[in-house]
C-alpha cells in the first residue's frame, strides 16, 4: 500500500507501470484519475487550493485503504493527492488498485475514492472571479460513501 500527499505532479502512467510492475497474480488494475475543473457550479474557477494537516491526512487515507482491504480481495492499493495551488487541467489525486479479477478492483477503487472524498482531512478553496471561496462537501459524495455503510 502506498499514500502519498504531495505538491509536486506525477506521471500517469509511469505510476501506474511501476505499481503493477513484477506481479504476475495481477489480472485487474483498476483506477481513478481526478482533475481540476475550470467550472463548479457554475462558476468559474481561475485556481484551486487544496490544503490538508500534514500526518493525519495520510493516516486518514491509509485507514481508508486498509478498509478497502478488508471488504475486497484485493493485492495492492496506490493513492496519490496532491496538494497546493492547483489550476485548471492538473491532476489532483489518483486511487489505483489491484487484484486478480476486475470487479474486486473497480469496487475497492471506488470505495477508497468515494471515503477520501468524504473522509480525508482536505480542505478546498476556489478563486472564482467573484473572489475566493470554500468548498463544502457535496450532498452527492455523502450520498455515495453512505451505500458502503455496513448494515
Amino acid at each position: 500500500m502506498t499514500v502519498r500527499v504531495q505538491q509536486a505532479d506525477f506521471d500517469f502512467g509511469a505510476e501506474i507501470a511501476a505499481f503493477r510492475a513484477g506481479n504476475p497474480r495481477i489480472g485487474a488494475v483498476a483506477s481513478f484519475l481526478g482533475l481540476v475543473r475550470d467550472v463548479n457550479d457554475d462558476a468559474a474557477v481561475r485556481e484551486m487550493t487544496l490544503e490538508h494537516y500534514p500526518g493525519m491526512t495520510e493516516k486518514a487515507l491509509e485507514d481508508i485503504v486498509a478498509e478497502a482491504k478488508t471488504r475486497w480481495d484485493i493485492y495492492d492499493a496506490l493513492v496519490i493527492h496532491r496538494v497546493g495551488p492547483l489550476l485548471p487541467c492538473d491532476q489532483i489525486v489518483l486511487v489505483a488498485v489491484s487484484s486478480a479479477h476486475r470487479g474486486e478492483a473497480f469496487a475497492a477503487c471506488e470505495f477508497i475514492m468515494d471515503y477520501l472524498k468524504t473522509r480525508a482531512p482536505f480542505w478546498k478553496k476556489e478563486d472564482t472571479p467573484a473572489g475566493a471561496r470554500w468548498v463544502d462537501a457535496r450532498e452527492t459524495d455523502d450520498q455515495a460513501a453512505q451505500r458502503w455503510q455496513k448494515r
